[in-house]
């Protein structure tokens, strides 16, 4: 594994941060989990992140918008950049009528 996409995939900086919300039901496409495969990446790491609100390389207007959801119950959506030019989305839907978040999805971007 090069150098690049081992930073890419640390722990977040504080790994006692808590939790913040509840994945659901954790799914993933093929292609995402042999990308994670054939790159060394760990689902559970990029899971624990995107739970504690590392969203990854995201623009600040989208995590602004990761951080209403947690208030409102809508999508939470990480990029993480596991490979020089390979990234990986988890995308959490948007809570249900009672509240709960049903599922997260591991994909690649041109999966969605």
């Amino acid at each position: 594994m090069n150098h690049e996409s081992q930073t890419a995939i640390e722990p977040a900086a504080d790994e006692r941060a808590p939790l913040r919300f509840q994945p659901g039901q954790i799914v993933s496409t093929p292609g995402a989990l042999e990308a994670m495969r054939q790159h060394g990446v760990s689902p559970l790491l990029l899971l624990l992140r995107h739970l504690r609100c590392d969203h990854g390389e995201m623009p600040p207007e989208d995590v602004a918008l990761n951080h209403a959801a947690l208030e409102d119950g809508g999508r939470i959506f990480s990029s993480y950049e596991i490979a020089p030019g390979v990234k990986v989305w988890l995308i959490t839907d948007a809570c249900d009528e009672a509240g709960q978040r049903l599922c997260s999805t591991y994909l690649l971007p041109e999966e969605y």
